[in-house]
Formats: structure tokens, C-alpha cells, sequence
């Protein structure tokens, strides 16, 4: 068994305990998600006063809530429809809420560049996001690209521990809105698919209809 396979054995083994700990204590777990939040406006906080390793800690706490909400959710047979909802709309403000802490922290240094490269990682964490969930109006499913919440939480977790923040905003920036993109060409080429299988059907359908008029 190699370092990495016991660690995460290790790792899920601690999650499993807090799981039951929580599910026994009959927590609801929009609650636990709502944890999650407050605790990442307290990373973006460290964040906006320069303290990035602290930070980064912190927003490694509030992953953990990330991580067990849902599982408490399906352990205590609390999953709901407005619970993947809530989920997603707080996990769009945990994200907005670090990326503001950035946009402070740069300002308050007058580092004119790097606020405008923030602003480019905020709008590609929203319409990666959005894109998916628009795209998923239309086709039943658009989970492409690479840089998706966990990606972008982990990149930022590296950035802050050893302060290197300023290359990881340069690659969630540009994978970022390479991956919103890429989701845009996805599902373009999908509802062209659809969209030529309803003329092809519509088509049969009409070549039925004159058949059977014939027939009279």
C-alpha cells in the first residue's frame, strides 16, 4: 500500500467518525453548510489583512463542512431538493467571499494588476458555475472542463500556505475560462445533436402522415 492510499484511507476513516458524531447529535445539515460559510468569511478575512497562511488553514477547516454536509444529509435520510440548492448558492458565496478577501488585500497594497486579475478569477468561478447550470436546462448534462469548486479550493489552499498566491490566481484564471469555454462548445455540439435527431424525427413523423393519406 503506497503513502498516498493510507492517508486517504486514514482520512476518510476521520470523516466517517465526525459523519456518525453529527448524524447521532441530529444536526440538520443545512446547518452544517451554513458553518461552512461563516467559516470561509473568516478565511477571507485573513485573507483581506494578508495572513494567507492562516487562511489557508482556515479554509481547509471549512472544507470539511464541504465535505460531510452531504454525507450527513444522506446518513440522518435529510436529503432534500432545497438542500442541494442552499449547497450550491452558499458554496457560490464561500467562493465570491475568499476572492473578495483578495480583492481587499490587493487594493489595500495598491497592486492595480493583480485586482483585475482577481475580478478575472471571480467571473470565471461564477460563469463555470452558471454555464454548467444553464447548459443543464437544455441537455442532460455538462460536467466538463477541469476547473471545477474542489480544483479551484485546492489551488487556493496552495497559494495561501506557501504563499504563492499571485501564480495560482494566473491558472484559475486562465484554466478557469478555458473550462467555461469548453463547456460552451460542449453544449453547442449537444444541442446540435438534439436538435438534428427532433428534425429527423419530425421528418419520419410528416413521411408517416403523407403515407397514410395516401392510403385514403
Amino acid at each position: 500500500m503506497t503513502y498516498t492510499r493510507a492517508i486517504g484511507i486514514g482520512a476518510n476513516k476521520i470523516i466517517l467518525l465526525i459523519v456518525r458524531g453529527l448524524a447521532l447529535s441530529k444536526i440538520n445539515p443545512n446547518v452544517l453548510t451554513f458553518f461552512g460559510l461563516i467559516i470561509n468569511i473568516a478565511g477571507a478575512v485573513a485573507l483581506a489583512a494578508g495572513r494567507f497562511r492562516t487562511a489557508g488553514l482556515i479554509i481547509i477547516f471549512a472544507g470539511l463542512f464541504d465535505m460531510v454536509d452531504g454525507r450527513v444529509a444522506r446518513a440522518t435520510n435529510q436529503v432534500t431538493h432545497f438542500g442541494g440548492f442552499f449547497d450550491s448558492v452558499l458554496d457560490r458565496y464561500s467562493d465570491l467571499a475568499l476572492l473578495m478577501g483578495l480583492l481587499v488585500y490587493y487594493g489595500t497594497i495598491n497592486r492595480p494588476a493583480y485586482v483585475v486579475l482577481t475580478a478575472l478569477v471571480m467571473s470565471a468561478s461564477v460563469m463555470i458555475s452558471y454555464a454548467r447550470s444553464r447548459a443543464e436546462n437544455i441537455i442532460p448534462r455538462c460536467k466538463v472542463g477541469f476547473m471545477e469548486r474542489p480544483e479551484r479550493i485546492v489551488l487556493l489552499i496552495i497559494g495561501a500556505l506557501f504563499d504563492r498566491m499571485a501564480p495560482v490566481l494566473w491558472i484559475i484564471a486562465v484554466i478557469g475560462n478555458l473550462t467555461v469555454i469548453h463547456r460552451m462548445i460542449f453544449t453547442y455540439g449537444e444541442t446540435k445533436q438534439l436538435e438534428n435527431a427532433q428534425l429527423r424525427t419530425r421528418g419520419v413523423a410528416a413521411s408517416s402522415s403523407v403515407s397514410d393519406n395516401a392510403g385514403f
